[in-house]
């Protein structure tokens, strides 16, 4: 047996399991008692996924995109999250909703990554003055807020690393003064291949552990889970052709799993011999992990035969879901859910360690000091 992490978010796909919410990816932490977290930004809930994976739970869940929040209800087989303009919310706006969803429910943590085209190396157009950045410094300041509201223990803030790049320090440091004003700032850069995943993604992660006076606090993230990292190969071999998209396809119609499917190839460049061009064309390697999921319409990896680009279900098992997952939504939908998406086995290692750092220190869960 190699030294590659072995994991439950397992890309061998069963065939007859797909109508079951309950994914058993790893076991829930029961010590933890199900702590309560709010997740903003959740998309299609990767990371909400991984966090309750590791025992928490996620009481409220809040997305500006329709087909993002249904496919997080669907899959958590429960309505936890909803449509919001996370852009204008208020945290006293945010309490309401919990209440009414949860009476008497008492989060103690926030996860979240805001959309990141403003700051993304994808984004040939990026600009300081993009107002898609508004949308991390509204999420830092309902963060801080928040914490006036509920006796919050941490965040997890997620974007892409080139927040940390120099032309970013001014948006950087305000998201950072915001932060600090309640919590102790930990950052770090992630790769999701080191944690099992059969992708090289790189993502930054910035923690805040509640400030509390007389005790300084210190976060370590999470060290690698796999000595050798997982290949495309290794996620999706021996899967079924996929189903080629056509006006009267409807999930039913797709006989392996509803996103199972891909556009039919049009240009006469794909072949045994398709050789990666620009950005539309990249081909992707059995061998090697797979590069960053972080897809254009047009600009979905080619799978390793390069006879056609990927489905989006092999897209997702890229990220690091479980095979019985479901993606809601059109194609445009699906592509942008998956882009954005946090592997879940990244978002329980970060869960895990914040369970082993400060929930198993019972002063932990005493009152909150500001």
């Amino acid at each position: 047996m190699d030294d590659r992490a072995t994991s439950a978010y397992s890309a061998n796909a069963p065939t007859a399991v797909l109508d079951a919410p309950d994914h058993g990816l790893c076991p829930s932490n029961t010590a933890l008692n199900q702590t309560q977290i709010l997740s903003f930004f959740c998309g299609a809930g990767g990371l909400d996924l991984g966090f309750t994976e590791a025992g928490f739970d996620v009481v409220f869940a809040a997305d500006y995109a329709r087909a993002a929040v249904e496919t997080h209800n669907t899959n958590a087989g429960k309505p936890v999250a909803r449509l919001l303009d996370l852009s204008a919310a208020s945290a006293r706006e945010v309490q309401k909703l919990v209440e009414a969803e949860r009476p008497g429910a008492m989060p103690r943590g926030v996860i979240g990554g805001p959309p990141c085209q403003g700051f993304s190396r994808a984004n040939t157009q990026r600009s300081k003055a993009d107002p898609r950045n508004d949308l991390a410094k509204h999420y830092a300041k309902m963060i801080s807020e928040l914490a006036d509201v509920y006796p919050l223990d941490f965040f997890v803030f997620e974007n892409v690393p080139e927040l940390l790049a120099i032309e970013n320090i001014s948006i950087l440091r305000s998201l950072k003064g915001t932060l600090s004003r309640k919590f102790q700032i930990f950052t770090a850069c992630l790769n999701a291949a080191d944690f099992g995943v059969a992708q090289t993604r790189q993502r930054v992660f910035i923690v805040g552990l509640r400030k509390r006076v007389g005790h300084p606090q210190k976060f370590a993230f999470p060290a690698p889970t796999a000595n050798i990292h997982a290949t495309v190969e290794d996620a999706i071999a021996g899967l079924p052709d996929p189903t080629f998209f056509h006006r009267s396809l409807t999930p039913e119609l797709i006989p392996f799993h509803p996103n199972h499917w891909t556009m039919q190839p049009r240009s006469p460049r794909f072949g045994p011999d398709l050789v990666t061009s620009g950005r539309s064309l990249i081909r992707l390697a059995w061998h090697k992990p797979s590069r960053t999921v972080a897809y254009g319409h047009r600009e979905i990896h080619v799978h390793p035969n390069g006879m056609r680009r990927l489905s989006i279900y092999e897209a997702m098992l890229l990220q690091g879901f479980p095979p019985t997952y479901r993606l809601s939504g059109n194609l445009s939908e699906q592509v942008t859910q998956i882009s954005n998406a946090v592997p879940p086995p990244v978002a329980f290692a970060i869960a895990s360690a914040l369970i082993a750092q400060i929930y198993t220190n019972a002063n932990m869960l005493a009152s909150t000091d500001d």
